[in-house]
C-alpha cells in the first residue's frame, strides 16, 4: 500500500495547481462529480480487460482505476488510512457477517 500512499501524497500537491499543466489538477477542478464519471468509466474498462482482454491489460486497467479512485478520495478528504482502518476491522470477519451487520446503517 506504499505506493498508493505516495500517489495519494502527489495527487495532494496537485490541489490547487494549474488544470492546464496537470491532468490530476484538471479532474480536482471539475469537482467530485466528474472525477466519480471517470472512475466509473475506468471500471468498466477494468470489467472489459478482465473479462475479454489479457492480464497485461488488466493491470493497466486496475492501475487507472486505483488512481482514479485515489483522485476521488482527495476530491472528499477521505484520507487513505482511513480506508485502511475500515479494511483492519474487518479481518477475520466472514463477508457474509460483515455485510449483515451493516444492515441498517
Amino acid at each position: 500500500m506504499a505506493v498508493l500512499e505516495r500517489l495519494f501524497a502527489v495527487i495532494e500537491q496537485r490541489k490547487g495547481a494549474d488544470p492546464a499543466s496537470s491532468y490530476t489538477a484538471k479532474l480536482l477542478h471539475r469537482g467530485p462529480g466528474k472525477i466519480a464519471q471517470k472512475f466509473g468509466e475506468e471500471a468498466v474498462e477494468t470489467i472489459i480487460a478482465a473479462t475479454s482482454e489479457g492480464r497485461e491489460e488488466l493491470a493497466a486497467e486496475s492501475a487507472d482505476l486505483l488512481y482514479h479512485l485515489l483522485v476521488l478520495w482527495a476530491a472528499h478528504g477521505l484520507r487513505p488510512e482511513e480506508v485502511w482502518a475500515r479494511l483492519a476491522a474487518r479481518e477475520g470477519i466472514s463477508g457474509v457477517s460483515e455485510k449483515a451487520s451493516r444492515k441498517g446503517v
